[in-house]
């Protein structure tokens, strides 16, 4: 054999012999008797409880108050009260008018815990939940748009 054919063999040889070997096989620990089990490998978490949202993030209970448009007066003050046992008290003021409705009645969070809806005899508000404000949304749950969307925005008193 000539010297270059050598070389290129034991080349071969060479990195054949150096690839990195699995060190660590992958394990059944259902299978192998001598698999160490972790508390994760048998309990299923249940992420959308464990995960950082507005419901269980910030603290979002109290009361919120705001001026929100009007069609026929300068405008109706809100005030929400959000408590921990998902329950809320709404009061609405026509400014100008005689009197105050009120309302008592329970809350829903949405799949994401940033949305809550308002649930009472009269009352279907949805609000998005932020740091120290509520945000009014539209029917559909999409934010009102326009030059008085800034007036549909909660500040927790």
């Amino acid at each position: 054999m000539n010297a270059p054919k050598i070389l290129g063999i034991a080349a071969i040889v060479l990195m054949v012999s150096c690839t990195q070997k699995d060190k660590n096989p992958e394990v059944n620990p259902k299978t192998d008797p001598m698999a160490i089990q972790t508390p994760m490998d048998t309990v299923a978490v249940d992420t959308a409880k464990t995960s950082d949202n507005f419901e269980n993030s910030l603290d979002w209970q109290g009361t919120y108050e705001a001026v929100v448009p009007c069609a026929d007066c300068p405008g109706i003050k809100t005030v929400v009260t959000l408590n921990k046992d998902r329950t809320f008290r709404i009061s609405e003021e026509y400014l100008e008018r005689k009197g105050i409705s009120e309302e008592k009645g329970t809350f829903e969070w949405d799949a994401g815990g940033s949305v809550i809806t308002l649930k009472g005899k009269n009352t279907h508000y949805k609000y998005k939940v932020g740091e120290n404000t509520i945000t009014q949304l539209d029917m559909s749950g999409k934010p009102i748009d326009g030059p008085n969307k800034k007036l549909y925005v909660f500040t927790k008193k």
